[in-house]
């Protein structure tokens, strides 16, 4: 078993481990090796990381809180399953909150902060071309982390923070990443320009199309208006 109680050399080893257990079972159910309704029972956990059921039990509670894993009963905690509720709730509140960090970083970002901006757009374009899912989902993920930094907001940012597990689990799902990178180019291209009115409508119109693309993969319509 791996190391987990904090000492002199190992301060924060029980942190640590609750993050490598929480970030393990992340990609899991982000990869799809995990799927909805499969069932994570505490021991399991421990025993498949390596690790005492502590840092297990507390990565469970934290995948519980970015509404990755649910309870169906105090004994049974399992893979959530996304409503159309859920995914419209949450692009409500990537629509709301991206535009924003867009604006904010289109009116903020420094030579240096561009510069960085373009490679990991740079590094998103070779992962799309890999054709990897996993490679595409965590190339995005970083595109869109680093523009929320640039708004240089942390409210912002601790707002966000609760939707990466759901949102990377979203763009793995997607069937066409060459149209998400050149979105992604677009607003890149806003940004640099300072031009903040143009890349709050570019992060709009990606968050509305995405959430067209989100809705018809996962329940076979595109209507966002509708019931759920």
């Amino acid at each position: 078993m791996a190391q987990e109680q904090p000492s002199a050399a190992n301060p924060g080893g029980t942190v640590w481990l609750r993050d490598q257990v929480c970030e393990g079972i992340r990609d899991q159910i982000i990869t799809g090796r995990l799927r909805p309704g499969d069932r994570l029972v505490e021991r399991d956990v421990a025993e498949e990381f390596g690790v005492s059921r502590i840092p297990a039990r507390e990565a469970i509670r934290i995948l519980m809180g970015e509404g990755l894993l649910e309870a169906l009963s105090p004994r049974r905690i399992v893979v959530k399953q996304l409503s159309r509720r859920d995914v419209l709730n949450l692009f409500d509140l990537r629509e709301a909150l991206e535009v924003l960090a867009a604006r904010r970083a289109a009116e903020r970002a420094d030579e240096a902060q561009l510069r960085q901006l373009g490679k990991l757009l740079e590094s998103a374009r070779k992962a799309t071309e890999s054709g990897r899912p996993e490679r595409v989902s965590h190339a995005n993920t970083a595109f869109h982390h680093y523009i929320v930094e640039i708004a240089g907001n942390e409210l912002l940012a601790k707002a966000l923070e609760p939707l990466e597990g759901r949102l990377r689990w979203l763009f793995h799902q997607i069937d066409d990443p060459a149209s998400v990178w050149e979105e992604h180019r677009r607003l890149h291209d806003t940004v640099v320009a300072a031009d903040a009115d143009a890349a709050a409508a570019c992060a709009l119109s990606h968050v509305r199309h995405y959430r067209e693309v989100a809705l018809r993969l996962l329940f076979d319509g595109s209507d966002a208006s509708a019931a759920p």
